[in-house]
């Protein structure tokens, strides 16, 4: 095999990054663990299939540019809403908890592995970054409370380009770029303002050509954006160095909150950009790292990142969340959860060449110590993360939310009977009356519009044990449900038809595995003016058995089957919204809406499907 050719190692790269990423679903593990095991087993020190060096200057080009192109999309997450529901300990922890982490491990790194105090600060602003590729993931497997996430998002979101800009102004202190310590500071304080003021600037440029219908094609809006990001990035470095990572995160944030045509788009696009990026960035710097150079670390290797495990992380977050509103407990796992990942890796990698290029020793063994502190900070603090959140009782509730779209009397009246039955109800509505009503009743509402995926998001569906659909818009019923179970995975979608006849039928419900809510299609709004004049009673009926020919006999024409509505089932302690293809079973109860004024009819109708008045009700 010819160690020389670029594209062989690239495409290797590539081919394992993709089994990293696969195994890591799987095995539902961080996937920095399998990339890091494939660049090692297949780097030079084992298998030597990958060779890194190949690439030549290549390779720190591809981890620039890598870089840029993660941290925009980590930005385009991050919502302006959550952050300013806990900006104090967000805040904190990127500005003085930054500084804790700086100062902690570069003591770590004099005191413990004896360098020079260049090399050692070098490294305390390294492993200032967390990363949104090791956090996210995290989060996905082990949800926390939601102001927990928040703080651990944005951290994760923010601290990389903060702490690549610090570690940026470091090295050009340590190569003897910057005379003295306060031209540096000063030097990092434009750098930082040139940054964030560029970044603001060419985001709202480029959320206002993707917000225009006529400047950008449709079909040409995601390499649009990342054309822009990599523009971003190289052109601010080119003004001010070492200000395109700050740039192109900040632009990240500002596009993804303004609305434009293409949100979602943008963001699968880029999240599948990134995710590619990730594995054969990791592959590639794993390989690039001898086995030699970090087992030479030895025991003072090992201590120094327990020490950044152990006492700097801890007091990080001690100094960052005094007075803040979280508890011990999220606090206390704050100062677990700090797994290090590509950013600190690439950077490493980057400053590495830089000092040995310029005949400074040490940057071999600041780089291995790095993905020293990764590897075991993903390990322990990754591995952990559940059992600890446990430990904590900081993890969130399971599965249990139903969230409904609308807030109209029906489905009001149907979360109502949901929460008598033991069940957590939340609203989803973009109408300021109808959320109103459902707070006035002590129901969770998330205003907006809720087929925007940050609408969702922000009601965190991914928590959610069920979505119903349940306004008066068969087409918007049927498309919430759809989302919801392709975008947050939840395992249960009902659907209110208002008609048997149009675009959404019960059978293209079936294909898209949803339920038809209720024992058929119903008339919402007629049901919520009914409700709004008081002219229904919710009563409780009881499952004794029907005639077969009664029970598989087609909906009638006419008003009987309009004079109710069958809301929910009750089978044991279970309580669940009905549903057309629901096979009742004598004892099962359900709480039925009857319109007084056909209430004869009602019950006629029912008895004769085998439900009848239940006596304890």
């Amino acid at each position: 095999m010819h160690e020389a050719d670029p594209r062989l190692a690239f495409a290797l790269a590539l081919g394992a990054g993709v089994i990293g990423h696969m195994t890591a679903r799987h095995l539902r593990i961080p996937s920095i663990l399998p990339l890091l095991a494939l660049g090692v087993i297949m780097g030079p020190d084992l298998l030597g299939w990958v060779q890194p060096r190949a690439l030549g200057e290549g390779l720190f080009v591809l981890v620039e540019l890598a870089v840029a192109i993660i941290l925009f999309e980590g930005g385009l997450n991050l919502e302006f809403g959550r952050l300013r529901r806990e900006s104090r300990p967000i805040r904190m922890l990127v500005t003085a908890g930054a500084l804790v982490t700086a100062a902690g491990g570069a003591l770590a790194a004099r005191l413990l592995m004896g360098w020079t105090w260049e090399i050692s600060v070098l490294f305390g602003t390294l492993v200032i970054v967390t990363g949104p590729t090791v956090i996210g993931p995290l989060l996905r497997n082990v949800p926390v409370r939601p102001r927990l996430a928040t703080v651990l998002e944005a951290e994760g979101i923010l601290i990389d380009p903060i702490g690549a800009v610090v570690a940026a102004v470091t090295l050009q202190i340590a190569i003897g770029a910057e005379a003295s310590l306060a031209p540096g500071l000063q030097g990092l304080l434009v750098r930082l303002g040139f940054g964030a003021v560029a970044g603001l600037v060419f985001g709202f440029a480029l959320a206002g050509v993707l917000r225009a219908r006529r400047v950008v094609p449709e079909g040409l809006e995601n390499i649009t954006a990342l054309g822009a990001a990599l523009v971003i990035f190289e052109g601010c470095n080119a003004m001010v160095p070492d200000t395109g990572i700050l740039a192109v995160t900040v632009s990240g944030i500002v596009v993804g909150n303004v609305k434009t045509r293409v949100s979602r788009e943008l963001r699968d696009f880029q999240e599948h950009l990134t995710i590619g990026l990730i594995g054969v960035l990791f592959v590639l710097l794993a390989a690039d790292v001898g086995l030699v150079e970090v087992k030479a670390l030895g025991w003072p290797g090992l201590a120094a990142v327990a020490a950044l495990v152990l006492v700097v992380r801890p007091l990080n977050v001690w100094v960052s969340t005094v007075g803040s509103e979280l508890d011990w407990r999220e606090r206390a796992y704050l100062s677990w959860i700090a797994p290090r990942g590509i950013v600190a890796a690439g950077i490493a990698s980057l400053f590495a060449a830089v000092l040995d290029a310029a005949g400074i020793a040490g940057g071999s063994e600041m780089r291995a110590l790095v993905f020293l502190t990764i590897g075991i900070t993903v390990v322990v603090q990754g591995g952990s993360a559940g059992l600890v959140a446990s430990l904590l009782g900081v993890r969130a509730p399971g599965r249990a939310t139903y969230a409904i779209l609308g807030a109209e009397e029906l489905a009001l009246a149907l979360g109502d009977v949901l929460t008598e039955g033991g069940r957590r109800v939340m609203f989803l509505d973009g109408n300021p009356g109808h959320c109103r009503a459902a707070q006035e009743r002590g129901f969770q509402v998330v205003f907006g519009n809720a087929l925007e995926e940050r609408t969702m998001a922000r009601a965190r569906l991914e928590q959610a044990a069920a979505t119903i659909g349940l306004t008066p818009n068969d087409e918007v019923n049927s498309l919430y449900a759809r989302e919801s179970a392709e975008e947050f995975d939840v395992p249960q979608t009902f659907v209110a038809l208002n008609r048997t006849q149009g675009g959404v039928t019960p059978e293209y419900l079936e294909r898209q595995s949803s339920r038809l809510l209720f024992d058929r299609s119903k008339d919402v709004e007629r049901w919520s003016v009914r409700f709004r004049h008081g002219a229904v009673r919710i009563e409780r009926f009881r499952y004794v058995g029907a005639p077969a020919e009664e029970a598989d006999a087609p909906p009638r024409a006419g008003s009987v089957y309009d004079a109710y509505i069958i809301l929910t089932y009750h089978r044991g302690k279970e309580c669940s919204p009905m549903y057309a293809s629901f096979e009742a079973k004598e004892g099962d109860e359900a709480s039925v809406a009857v319109h007084i004024p056909e209430e004869d009819s009602a019950r006629e109708t029912l008895e004769a499907l085998g439900w009848v008045p239940s006596p304890s009700h």
